[in-house]
């Protein structure tokens, strides 16, 4: 059995959908044992007890959220070297473009080494007022859609060696 730990921050619904999503698709694949933790809950354990690894989070004032980046400030030394070659893949929720976030997980993903299995899949809300920022979000089926489908192929190259 192949592990995939989800590990997920979200203030507003948009990266808790995104996550659910992918773990919801995850899960469907024989073989493939799903593991999700709220960023303020996974531990160094959860990441060495997996095989590969989805991290989901909002992109805040064009870094990730600060929970996310606690997380990995939380867990980067404690597993430094004992977690590289395996895969990895993003999933950002964006008001506007999610690449300063993606582009701060990838950095870390490449001092831990591990492998990126996908580009970033980045769901853009178009929030741009304070309002419409704060506001809980609710994704259509077709935002989502790319986010089941990354869970799903994790999970699958997982059981079949792929990654």
């Amino acid at each position: 059995m192949k592990t995939l730990l989800i590990v997920w921050h979200s203030r507003t619904g948009a990266a808790r959908a995104m996550a659910e999503a992918a773990e919801a698709a995850a899960k469907g694949e024989r073989g493939a044992r799903v593991d999700s933790r709220r960023a303020e809950a996974a531990t160094a354990e959860d990441l060495l007890a997996a095989d590969g690894y989805l991290f989901v989070c909002p992109e805040n004032l064009a870094s990730m959220s600060g929970a996310m980046k606690e997380f990995f400030d939380r867990t980067y030394y404690p597993i430094l070297d004992r977690i590289q070659g395996r895969p990895y893949a993003v999933l950002i929720a964006a008001g506007s473009d999610g690449e300063g976030a993606a582009r701060q997980i990838a950095r870390i993903a490449a001092g831990w080494r591990l492998r990126p299995a996908a580009e970033p899949v980045i769901v853009c809300t178009h929030a741009q007022t304070p309002e419409a920022i704060l506001a809980e979000k609710q994704l259509s089926a077709k935002a989502l859609a790319p986010c089941a489908e990354l869970g799903q192929a994790l999970a699958a190259g997982l059981v079949l060696g792929i990654f």
